[in-house]
């Protein structure tokens, strides 16, 4: 009787693996996961703003990167755990169209800040002694403020028109979240002329931001090949083998949900790849970017001496 009262315009998540048995258990881990995830970036986050240390380009973009995954994480989970407990699975279209937009806002702009992290990088050890110029304060700000504002637009788009195309049937959304997607397999027309500009968009933003990222690496391991000190080559690849990590763990299922027609995938492979990139990979990146970097262990044991004194 709740649903029927509903708008004809509302949609119903069906929520996370539907067919799952053990509900509960999963929620808790997606929970257990969530918290994992706030608490590592919010703690990255504050290590950087309060020592002095990481005040560098690479640890602002880093700062950016917890803030994305923070946003990320936080615009699917929280709505997807209340649907479970309050049993209510119905989301209205305006929320639903939010949803998709701050999604594809924050999974744009973390992929084209990967492709900073990976310039900085290549500035770092290509060319340390242009670094401070090539990567001063103002450069960095305009990177982050690209980063922002080019995810917003190219979201903008791909949130208008999809969700425009009629839908014929049920509104059920076979996923947590309101996802392209699933919105695109309940459309009644031809959407050919849209997944053929999805692909292509997606070459732009995503194809070419990887392609550019392995062309850096190409480069920097080519730099580090011809130097003659061990321990300079050790330091240099130990600054891109965490963010070359998280760039496999992102790039991988994006490319897989977005270069792959809609019609190539079920609803639960892309339900996998999706919780694998905006839940498990937004708490992996800050214990992969702590764990093996000595910067921000120090500065973590140095905020706990002052904290326990």
């Amino acid at each position: 009787m709740e649903l029927k009262n509903k708008t004809s315009t509302d949609f119903i998540l069906l929520g996370l693996l539907p067919w799952f048995r053990h509900t509960h258990l999963l929620i808790f881990t997606i929970l257990l996961i969530y918290t994992i995830a706030f608490a590592g970036n919010s703690i990255l986050i504050l290590l950087i703003w309060l020592d002095a240390r990481l005040h560098t380009p690479m640890y602002f973009l880093l700062n950016q990167l917890s803030l994305i995954d923070l946003a990320y994480i936080s615009s699917t989970v929280p709505k997807m755990v209340i649907n479970y407990f309050t049993g209510r699975k119905n989301i209205s279209f305006f929320a639903c169209a939010t949803q998709l937009f701050f999604f594809l806002t924050l999974g744009l702009a973390e992929c084209f800040l990967l492709t900073l992290m990976a310039y900085d990088r290549y500035v770092a050890v290509c060319n340390p002694l242009r670094y401070t110029i090539l990567m001063s304060p103002r450069v960095c700000l305009q990177m982050a403020a690209a980063a922002w504002v080019g995810g917003a637009l190219a979201a903008l788009v791909h949130t208008i028109y999809p969700m425009h195309f009629p839908i014929c049937g049920s509104r059920k959304i076979n996923h947590y979240f309101c996802e392209m997607p699933a919105i695109l397999r309940m459309s009644c027309v031809d959407i050919s002329a849209y997944e053929m500009l999805k692909f292509v968009s997606t070459i732009v933003v995503l194809l070419v931001p990887f392609i550019l990222i392995v062309t850096s690496y190409t480069l920097i391991f080519l730099t580090v090949l011809r130097m003659n000190s061990r321990q300079g080559r050790n330091k240099a690849l130990a600054t891109c083998s965490s963010h070359l990590t998280v760039v496999s763990l992102y790039f991988g299922q994006a490319i897989f949900i977005y270069m792959a027609p809609t019609s190539s995938h079920t609803p639960e492979q892309d339900q996998i790849a999706s919780v694998f990139g905006t839940i498990v990979t937004p708490m992996l990146n800050p214990l992969i970017y702590s764990l093996r970097n000595k910067e921000v262990v120090g500065a973590l044991r140095k905020c706990m001496g002052k904290f326990c004194n």
